[in-house]
C-alpha cells in the first residue's frame, strides 16, 4: 500500500434542494466510506463536480474534509485546472488546509504540447510539499500522457503517483505508484502490483473492493461479480449514476448542477435493479448495512 492508501473514493459532493453544498451529508459520507473499506477520499474531483464549484466552495469543502475526516483517513484534494495559475493557487491553498496530497488532472480543452504539460506540472510541484498524483484521462481532457512523459514527470520532487484512466497505458512507471482510474481497471491494476484505485463504486460496494485487495486468490471472482455495478454506474455520465444510487440507498446527496442533470426514469430503474441484484436494496428499501 502506498502512503496514500489502496482504495481512495472519488467522493461526490452532496447538494441540498437549492443545490448548495450539503455539509452534513458530506461528512456522513466520509464516515461511511471509512467504515466500508476506503483508506481515503479524493475531494472536489470530477466525481465531486469540481467544474461547477466556486473556488470558495471547493476550498471550504476541502477544509471541511480535513477537519471532519475519520481518524487515519486520507484526504486528497482535486486541484487540477487548464489554467496553470489556477492549479497553482488551488494546490497552494489545499496544502495550507492540511491535505495529504493533491490530484492534478492533465490540462484539458486547450490541449498543451508535452513541453507545456511539463511546465504546468513543474509549476504545481513548486506550489506544494505534499504528494501529487497525476491524472491521465484522455477521454475527458483530449490529451494522453504516455509512458515516456509520465516517466519524465516522475522526476519532479513531489509527483509520486498516477491515476491511470487509459486502459491502453495501464503499466508500471518507475518512480510512480499506479492507481486505477476506472473501477473496471482496479483488479488489473492490483494484478500488475499497482498501489490501488481511485474509485467510484467504492461508495456502495466498498467491502467487496476491499476483499479484492485482501483476498487475491478470489480477486477474479469478486471482480466478475461487480461488473454489473461498474457497467450500470456507467449508464450515463459520471457522477449522475452514483448520485442516483446513493439517493436510492438513503444518503440524500441531492441533484447535480447544470450542465449535468439527474438520472432519468430509465436510468434510475436500471440502477435500482442493480442495487437489488447486489443485495443493497430489498423491497425497494436499503438493507440495514447499506446506509
Amino acid at each position: 500500500m502506498s502512503d496514500l492508501g489502496t482504495i481512495l473514493t472519488a467522493v461526490v459532493t452532496p447538494f441540498d434542494e437549492r443545490l448548495r453544498v450539503a455539509e452534513e451529508a458530506f461528512v456522513r459520507l466520509l464516515h461511511h466510506l471509512a467504515a466500508t473499506g476506503s483508506d481515503g477520499a479524493v475531494v472536489a474531483g470530477t466525481t465531486g463536480e469540481a467544474a461547477t464549484l466556486t473556488d470558495e466552495e471547493q476550498l471550504a469543502l476541502i477544509e471541511l474534509a480535513v477537519r471532519e475526516r475519520p481518524a487515519g483517513f486520507r484526504i486528497i484534494a482535486g486541484t487540477g485546472s487548464n489554467d496553470t495559475r489556477h492549479a497553482v493557487y488551488l494546490t497552494e491553498r489545499a496544502t495550507e488546509l492540511g491535505v495529504d496530497g493533491t490530484l492534478v488532472v492533465t490540462p484539458y480543452y486547450n490541449r498543451p504540447p508535452e513541453r507545456g504539460i511539463i511546465r504546468h506540472y513543474e509549476a504545481v510541484d513548486r506550489a506544494t510539499d505534499k504528494p501529487i498524483v497525476l491524472y491521465n484521462i484522455p477521454s475527458r481532457t483530449g490529451t494522453n500522457m504516455g509512458p515516456q512523459l509520465l516517466a519524465r514527470l516522475a522526476e519532479l520532487e513531489h509527483v509520486v503517483a498516477v491515476k491511470q484512466a487509459n486502459p491502453k497505458e495501464l503499466q508500471q512507471i518507475e518512480g510512480l505508484a499506479l492507481y486505477a482510474g476506472n473501477d473496471d481497471l482496479f483488479a488489473p491494476t492490483l494484478e500488475l502490483g499497482g498501489a490501488g484505485g481511485i474509485l467510484v463504486a467504492s461508495h456502495i460496494v466498498g467491502p467487496q473492493l476491499r476483499r479484492m485487495v485482501e483476498e487475491p486468490q478470489r480477486r477474479a471472482e469478486l471482480d466478475a461479480s461487480l461488473k454489473d455495478v461498474y457497467e450500470t454506474l456507467s449508464i450515463t455520465t459520471n457522477p449522475i449514476g452514483i448520485k442516483a444510487a446513493l439517493n436510492l440507498l438513503g444518503f440524500a446527496v441531492g441533484g447535480l448542477r447544470l450542465p449535468l442533470v439527474e438520472a432519468d426514469q430509465r436510468e434510475v430503474e436500471a440502477i435500482r435493479a442493480m442495487l437489488t441484484r447486489q443485495g443493497l436494496l430489498a423491497g425497494g428499501r436499503p438493507v440495514a448495512s447499506a446506509a
